[in-house]
């Protein structure tokens, strides 16, 4: 009967290639019905094609066991066709492995050829328990008398210490007599080996430090002194005496071989091994260096790239012999090949110091510029000047080169930054220089990393303050530019870097030589299509800038000052109108707010009028407490906002540091959940520890309230009412006293300064109040008053819900609160601290009427109707 071979099987794959699936199909079937045949040349020319039709991607572990049989063939042609099944679709998980280990070692004692094909066999199907089983057998083959199977027992030998490493002692023993074997291949293999196990457990294998250095310096073959060299160099780390011993014949090696493999292989072993450590050392990294540098300048692509890999790693020993190189080094940024790129980005990055940063952060700055071949490379004062005045706006963006992709330049951009800030600026000695770098980099980046050059603009300027005066005026150029506002809208326009410039000129305005005049771009329509967090800063700094510009302008006070007030004023208005009903909530907040106040100057403004000279205009006109100012006081009332409390600085893990005050219970019920329904059925009676009944539905029940000073829980109806002893409730009072004196001190948990009013109206005390006036007298009020009152220094009702101004220290409630009295007449009280700008007072003025003190009040819970009448009576008696 006529049988399908392999070469027909591949023949009919070759002719069935629009129908390849329904053939296979057909063939397998055909394979499945000779697998079974009692004709072992039948059986193995099946399993052969199985092994192609394997490669192919078709499953063939049905035929696991089929495949052991023909290993068990005494044909070695046939036994060769089983081994190589087995090779290609046996796994550790195979079930029939189990049944090969007597199989195997009938092998190993065979004739050479079926010794060769069964160590070749175990190399690749060894598990955990062949491994163990065929050890023995494993090292007597590694003294037979045959060359090439002493060599194919190394190896396998290695695969089953792999998978079985309780064998390793002594194979390790073996494994050091076949290193003084007569045949070199046997040498070479046993080398390959001890190199591969070496890597796992370098400690095991130093007792064969001697025999591996004198094949060293006595071997010829290029190929097992690679792989010495590369064994030593995991060893030298763990024994220091072997760097001495090998610092001489490796460095003659460097300096005597022509073999580019085995010198490359000298140089990364003396990296890797400490060899470059200490005077000593200081010879051989200089060779070392200039080997690698022959490298990087050689044509090919592979040399290049390993040297790069390995200057890398002798930079952080010797970074002065490495920038010997850097121009060779940074030609490389600019090579055609990316991974030789992105290598040398990795060798300038990490030969950067404090000599050589600016030099080469200016080249790599270049490769971000359009045609770097054909232009000279530009400072980044002249770049920064390039780009801040565009001709069109085709022409603003820069041309991004076709070798330069968009993640190449955000590459570059990142390592500019890296590169810059590594260490806290350490290398960074011009700082007027890196913020011009920063804003360089924003025009031409075309990436996306403005939140980085934004987060760094921020940061230099808060911690360098000889910086900041510079970075003013840097940003303050860059507010009223409207080039990166035009692109803001553009993919990689790193438009973030105008929230920094904003905050900057913000918080330090002081350093604007005209803080007025950047007020108009703040808030120019222009910047309504800028991302909302922008925005709010925008309006923020709009309205620090004119409180400083406004305290500058009052302690410098003429009537000529004010239309240019009120013009800047009104534009301030009108255009925060714009964005008030934004739909973003911070942006609408801050608007609102900034608005709410501007209105208010402006309505001070309108009412201004200017105070006629008199003989006493030196006094007059000096900030004397007791003399009406000649300016508006609402010029006043934006900076204190922002500078009457200091920012200071708290520690990332403050907050995990703040202990748990004793008695507070994290896990308890803020808000009582309602009660289930099932405690509420109709008609159920329960009895109270007193044993007394209580209906359910609330017509008996009583509403449980603490007791004591404290704030009164939410009234809860409970259905089983606890009755608290005295004892109990003494207990309890101690535990809170104590509880509140150990945080009165605590300036992180916030407690309320005044104890909760008494219950009894009658028992609350009455003092008179200096200067206060009776309450009979009848009041004019000025509307303008309770809003000034800072300025005025009346009586201030300080509102302790919402939160701090920005930048503020909130303290806690603990603390004594701020008290102004009312000054009795005559007698100027202290003036209030207002930042570091004078303070003054206002004395009465004679064209209206005094206005009258507020009476400063706090807000209570209704009582009734009685008590309050009594209290009234009380304090008009007293009064």
């Amino acid at each position: 009967m006529w049988e399908r071979t392999l070469q027909d099987l591949i023949r009919g794959l070759r002719a069935n290639k629009k129908d390849e699936a329904k053939f296979i199909a057909k063939a397998v079937e055909e394979i499945r019905r000779e697998i079974k045949s009692e004709d072992m040349e039948l059986k193995a020319g099946a399993v052969l094609k199985l092994t192609y039709l394997d490669m192919l991607g078709h499953d063939m572990s049905w035929a696991s066991f089929h495949v052991v049989e023909v290993m068990s063939s005494p044909k070695f042609h046939l036994k060769s066709v089983g081994y190589l099944a087995a090779v290609q679709s046996f796994d550790q998980d195979t079930d029939v492995l189990m049944l090969t280990t007597n199989l195997l070692k009938k092998d190993l004692i065979s004739t050479p050829a079926d010794i060769a094909v069964t160590l070749n066999g175990i190399s690749h199907i060894a598990t955990p328990d062949l491994a163990r089983d065929l050890a023995p057998e494993l090292i007597k083959m590694l003294s037979h008398s045959r060359p090439n199977i002493r060599k194919r027992a190394v190896v396998a030998l290695y695969k089953a210490m792999l998978k079985y490493p309780e064998i390793s002692s002594q194979g390790i023993s073996r494994l050091k007599e076949r290193l003084e074997d007569a045949d070199p291949s046997v040498v070479a293999a046993t080398v390959n080996v001890l190199c591969e196990l070496a890597r796992r457990n370098p400690q095991d294998y130093l007792v064969l430090a001697p025999v591996l250095f004198h094949l060293m310096t006595t071997s010829s073959n290029n190929w097992m002194l690679i792989k010495i060299i590369k064994l030593f160099g995991s060893l030298s780390p763990h024994e220091p005496r072997l760097v001495r011993k090998l610092q001489p014949p490796i460095t003659e090696l460097i300096s005597t071989t022509s073999a580019i493999s085995l010198l490359y292989e000298c140089v990364h072993t003396c990296i890797i091994g400490g060899m470059l450590r200490g005077s000593s050392g200081d010879s051989l990294a200089r060779m070392c260096v200039s080997k690698l540098a022959t490298f990087i300048q050689d044509a090919d692509q592979n040399l290049k790239y390993i040297a790069l890999l390995a200057m890398v790693k002798i930079v952080p020993s010797h970074p002065y012999l490495v920038a010997e190189y850097q121009d060779t080094i940074l030609a490389s940024v600019s090579d055609q090949d990316i991974s030789i790129r992105m290598r040398a980005l990795d060798l300038v990055s990490a030969m950067v110091n404090r000599d050589n940063l600016q030099s080469i952060v200016q080249q790599v700055l270049s490769h971000l510029v359009s045609d770097t071949s054909t232009t000279p490379m530009p400072t980044a004062s002249q770049s920064l000047a390039q780009h801040l005045a565009p001709s069109s706006p085709q022409s603003s963006r820069p041309h991004i080169l076709p070798s330069q992709s968009k993640a190449y330049r955000l590459v570059l951009s990142q390592r500019i930054l890296t590169m810059c800030s590594q260490d806290t600026y350490d290398n960074v000695t011009n700082f007027e220089w890196y913020l011009s770098v920063l804003v360089d980099l924003a025009h031409i980046a075309n990436v996306d990393v403005g939140s980085q050059i934004q987060d760094q603009l921020v940061d230099v300027v808060g911690r360098v303050r000889a910086a900041r005066r510079y970075a003013v005026k840097l940003m303050y150029t860059l507010l009223i530019d409207d080039t990166m506002l035009r692109n803001a809208q553009e993919e990689g326009s790193c438009s973030e870097v105008l929230w920094a410039a904003a905050w900057i000129c913000g918080e330090y305005c002081s350093e604007l030589a005209e803080p007025q005049k950047l007020l108009p771009y703040l808030l120019q329509p222009g910047i309504s299509h800028l991302s909302p967090d922008i925005i709010a800063v925008y309006i923020q700094a709009a309205a620090k800038i004119f409180g400083f510009w406004a305290t500058e302008v009052a302690q410098r006070w003429t009537e000529d000052d004010l239309p240019e007030v009120k013009d800047l004023v009104a534009m301030i208005i009108s255009r925060g109108n714009e964005f008030v009903s934004s739909p973003h909530i911070e942006v609408q907040e801050r608007a609102a707010n900034t608005l709410q106040l501007f209105r208010f100057i402006q309505a001070d403004l309108d009412s201004h009028h200017p105070i006629q000279e008199t003989t006493f205009s030196e006094a007059s006109s000096s900030f004397d407490p007791i003399a009406e100012p000649r300016f508006p006081k609402s010029l006043y009332l934006i900076r204190p906002l922002f500078s009457a409390y200091q920012l200071n600085p708290v520690g990332a893990a403050a907050q995990e540091s703040v202990p748990v005050p004793e008695g507070l219970d994290l896990d308890a019920w803020i808000v009582p959940p309602p009660p289930k329904p099932s405690d509420e059925l109709n008609g159920k009676v329960k009895k109270s520890k007193k044993g007394k009944e209580k209906d359910t539905n609330g017509v008996k029940s009583k509403k449980k309230r603490k007791e004591g000073n404290g704030p009164l829980h939410e009234d809860v109806l409970t259905p089983t009412i606890v009755e608290e002893t005295v004892e109990e409730r003494a207990e309890r009072q101690q535990r809170k006293a104590e509880r509140l004196k150990q945080l009165k001190d605590d300036p992180y948990y916030i407690i309320e300064d005044q104890p909760t009013p008494p219950d009894d109206v009658d028992s609350i005390p009455v003092v008179r109040l200096e200067g206060m006036p009776s309450l009979s007298e009848p009041e004019i009020i000025d509307p303008l008053i309770p809003v000034m009152s800072e300025v005025s220094l009346g009586p201030v009702v300080i509102e302790r819900d919402g939160e701090m101004p920005e930048g503020a220290v909130v303290k806690s409630a603990s603390s004594t609160p701020r008290n102004i009295s009312t000054p009795s007449r005559g007698t100027p009280p202290p003036p209030p601290q207002i930042s570091s700008f004078p303070q003054y007072d206002v004395p009465d003025d004679p064209r209206t009427s005094t206005p009258e003190p507020i009476l400063v009040t706090r807000s209570k819970k209704k009582k009734t109707g009685t008590g309050r009448k009594k209290r009234t009576q009380v304090l008009s008696e007293q009064s």
